[in-house]
């Protein structure tokens, strides 16, 4: 069902097939019937579905969801193409061309999560720190390139491009596909982030998903979905004057954390939606992880249209997007008032600066509160005004950081402004501070420097460090060594970023307090040096005459903002930033294999063929007594499971590289081994936050066996597997929040756990566990995994038969006591549709994909 637009532009008929639904739908579901109805033009059940859904109503209806385009990072595209390098090893050995494993969509990969803050501070920062990351990662650069190399259609973005989710926005999407035989679609999208969803900002339709998921997608299975619930969120009014995108963004995952989105599509509606430029649209919608929703959309206006321009789209595009848009039925009235499953309300010209911390992102405060925030989490008092070189209660590291704030130009303008004033005033940066700026894209030395504000921000110690995910993703780099000193004498010392996570150990391994800033207010900390007081109020400083500086007098006006940035922004930049830091000679000079099987070297410390291509994955459903192997509590994030950061010379990791020739010095971070499961397996719930519940006392990634011996987990997991005993893990809520990380569903698979059991779990974890054949189970009941006192001779019962399994069963588990008590856990499988079904009966995606490869299925 097509209809013409012109300049004859075809597109599929929203209208015709839904009828008076349309306008009542909320635009996440009109653009998900759009994909399935393109995909499979079949529209009576989806109308029957989408009726159901509209007089709330259940229904087993699954939207059938075919992205044009995957987008990947380099920490999540490693362990992705290791596993596809396998896949064609194990195709090969069976006698078949290993070439047919070539992704059947184009797969865009950026380089942005292995830049680290070496060197900051100074000029030439960034060249430094470019030299020193392509120094550590030359090998698994080398497997990328051989990747794009021998597999159509992925393509490498280089170091220094930008952060992926800001190199979308600017360079990839394009809001609408015009298709050379005249058609034209909305352009959709899926990556292995969690925060892909920022292109939901400027209208795009598109979630994060795990690596194994994608891993499926590309080889040309169809996203499955169930039916979502969507929940709107209604904006009324206009931010006030000192109010950024950062503090609605901040609020917004407050109040959803608060509400309870998990796995919901959040679309944004209402007047106040029309107030916000695209680029702080993005900046919300890229939380969307953070308040724990699988979108956080804006439906496409004019403003998009406008970004479109001013990123210097072309105008055959831009020209196009309004009147097949209006055609489609998608384009917004901020007067319309869909219908959605539940809403809220949030009036704009309420909110102010503020922070989220000191270890949740939707632990929103006032900045007066954060010392209150850091006693809490530290269980004592600050003693702030005993004489120190470092107080207690100082900012360690203060980051302007993450494509979540760097990508809107208006927030790093009023940042350097703030800066500006601040150095006229002979305001300095704390002595102790560690401050840096990475930009989301290489566009903003552009503006920044054309604007005259370069130069400030480096006088206050914010040189450009480089274009990558840096801080927000772990990659600080080395303390400051009177910060080092500080925490060694047991002071409280937080980070100060803008960034999207501050979960403990999250931006430095000894750092588990850190507060979420605007641009301009990260600034501010760094000039106060301490999360003490009121920096709404109390003075930052003093000028040289000796009066007091306050904030209010440093904060820029939205007029010298908006001047700046028209001194400073030029379309033109966007495309000529990116096509020069694109030809990165660096990256050139990288050799790589061109082989069609990429050639494993047994003596590398970056890349290990993975052990799942190596032996087949068989089905892990069916009836069992099994170990419990871990029992953790509440908000186990996949950094607690997986960590991404630096890895400890003394660590399990850390001996493994140094036995095989790493330097103790310099043992790069965890994320950078995804390519080896061996690294990967010794690193699973090594931060000290992640308690196993087992016995008393455990440290953190061991366990105890039911004869007493505690042992490290990975250890203890390959005793279980010899002696043929199944193993679980046990959570509590929230199991799996944060990044999308497939590694800490691969890592629980070498664990050797045919089922996580949990009270409840994040989107994307849940949806790695079974794309590692792992069975997800949710409690029902009160049942607490945590406080349960489950004892290391304890055994839980689960029955789940392959044959007889279907999304969301009901079932009841059974803890076998060691001294023969039984237990009933009212519980539901975690499975959604039929397609997870199937993928948990056939063992997992890579058995999957393999079978399908080899005609199997």
């Amino acid at each position: 069902m097509t209809l013409d637009t012109p300049p004859l532009w075809r597109h599929t008929d929203l209208t015709a097939a839904l009828g008076d639904r349309l306008p009542r739908l909320p635009h996440v579901l009109r653009l998900l019937a759009e994909n399935h109805l393109r995909e499979t033009g079949a529209a009576g059940p989806l109308v029957a579905a989408l009726d159901a859904w509209l007089a709330g109503r259940n229904t087993d209806f699954e939207f059938v969801f075919r992205p044009n385009r995957i987008l990947m990072h380099d920490t999540t595209c490693t362990p992705a193409l290791a596993d596809i390098a396998g896949l064609r090893d194990a195709l090969a050995e069976a006698g078949q061309d290993p070439a047919r494993l070539t992704p059947q969509l184009p797969v865009e990969v950026s380089v942005d999560h292995s830049l680290a803050v070496d060197i900051y501070a100074r000029p030439g920062a960034a060249e430094a720190n470019a030299r020193t990351e392509i120094g550590r990662n030359a090998e698994r650069y080398g497997f990328m390139k051989w990747a794009s190399a021998n597999m159509a259609g992925v393509h490498v973005n280089p170091p220094g491009t930008g952060i992926m989710h800001t190199i979308n926005l600017e360079q990839l999407a394009t809001v609408l596909v015009l298709n050379p035989d005249g058609s034209a679609h909305p352009d959709m999208l899926l990556g292995t982030d969690s925060h892909t969803p920022m292109i939901n900002g400027i209208g795009v339709m598109g979630w994060g998903i795990g690596g194994l998921e994608a891993e499926s997608v590309m080889f040309g299975q169809a996203a499955s979905l169930a039916m979502p619930e969507v929940v709107g969120v209604r904006l009324t009014g206009a931010l006030p004057a000192g109010a950024t995108a950062t503090d609605l963004a901040l609020e917004v995952t407050h109040h959803l954390r608060a509400l309870g989105v998990t796995g919901s599509f959040v679309e944004f509606f209402g007047s106040g939606v029309a107030t916000l430029s695209a680029d702080a649209r993005s900046v919300v919608a890229n939380m969307a992880p953070e308040y724990g929703a699988s979108t956080g959309f804006f439906p496409v206006d004019a403003e998009v249209v406008a970004y479109l321009t001013r990123t210097a789209r072309p105008a055959s595009l831009t020209a196009a997007v309004e009147p097949v848009f209006r055609a489609l039925g998608l384009w917004f009235d901020p007067a319309a008032h869909p219908h959605f499953d539940r809403e809220i309300a949030i009036d704009l010209t309420r909110l102010g600066p503020c922070l989220a911390g000191p270890r949740r992102p939707q632990d929103r405060i006032a900045p007066a509160d954060a010392r209150a925030g850091v006693e809490a989490a530290m269980g004592r008092a600050l003693t702030p005004d005993a004489p120190a070189a470092v107080p207690d209660g100082a900012v360690g590291v203060a980051a302007i950081t993450s494509c979540t704030n760097t990508s809107d130009p208006r927030l790093l303008i009023a940042a350097g402004l703030l800066a500006r004033k601040a150095r006229a005033a002979g305001l300095s940066a704390a002595p102790w501070v560690k401050t840096s700026l990475a930009p989301g894209s290489p566009s903003a030395r552009d503006y920044l420097a054309r604007a005259g504000l370069a130069e400030d921000l480096a006088a206050l110690g914010f040189d450009i460090v480089g274009f990558g995910c840096t801080t927000c993703i772990g990659n600080s780099g080395p303390l400051p060594a009177p910060v080092e000193a500080a925490l060694a004498e047991g002071k409280a010392i937080a980070a100060v970023l803008s960034g999207n996570r501050n979960f403990p150990g999250r931006v430095h391994p000894k750092l588990d307090l850190g507060y979420l800033a605007s641009p301009p207010l990260v600034i501010a900390y760094a000039i106060r040096g301490t999360i003490c007081g009121d920096i709404l109020t109390e003075p930052l400083g003093q000028r040289a005459d000796g009066l007091p500086v306050r904030l209010a007098d440093l904060w820029p006006s939205e007029a010298e903002i908006s001047e700046a940035l028209a001194q400073g922004f030029r379309a033109a930049d966007v495309p000529a930033a990116f096509a020069e830091a694109a030809s990165n000679p660096a990256w050139a000079a990288i050799a790589c294999p061109e082989t069609p099987r990429f050639p494993w070297d047994p003596a590398s410390r970056d890349l290990r063929r993975p052990r799942f291509t190596m032996v087949p994955q068989a089905c892990r459903l069916g009836r069992y007594q099994a170990v419990p192997l871990m029992v953790l509590g509440d908000d186990m994030t996949t950094d607690h499971i997986s960590p991404a950061g630096w890895i400890d010379p003394n660590s399990a990791a850390g001996a493994w590289l140094i036995e095989r020739g790493g330097d103790p010095a310099d043992l790069n971070v965890y994320a950078s081994y995804r390519g080896n499961w061996e690294v990967m397996l010794r690193g699973l719930f090594t931060n000290r936050l992640a308690r196993n519940h087992l016995a008393a006392d455990l440290p953190p990634a061991w366990t105890e066996l039911a004869d007493g011996r505690r042992l490290p987990v990975f250890e203890a997991a390959a005793e279980l597997e010899v002696a043929g005993a199944p193993v679980v893990l046990l959570a509590g809520e929230r199991y799996g929040m944060g990044s999308s990380r497939d590694w800490a569903a691969k890592g629980v698979a070498l664990l050797g756990a045919r089922a996580v059991i949990a009270n409840s779990f994040e989107r994307i974890h849940r949806t790695n566990l079974i794309g590692m054949g792992i069975l997800p189970v949710e409690i029902t009941g009160d049942f607490r995994p945590a406080s349960a006192g489950i004892g290391a001779g304890d055994r839980v019962e689960i029955d789940v038969q392959a044959a007889r399994l279907v999304p969301r069963q009901a079932l009841t588990l059974t803890l076998v006591r060691a001294d023969g008590r039984r237990d009933a856990i009212a519980a539901r499988v975690a499975v959604e549709t039929l397609q997870e079904v199937d993928l948990l009966r056939q063992g997992g995606v890579l058995s999957a994909i393999l079978a399908r490869s080899k005609g199997q299925r």
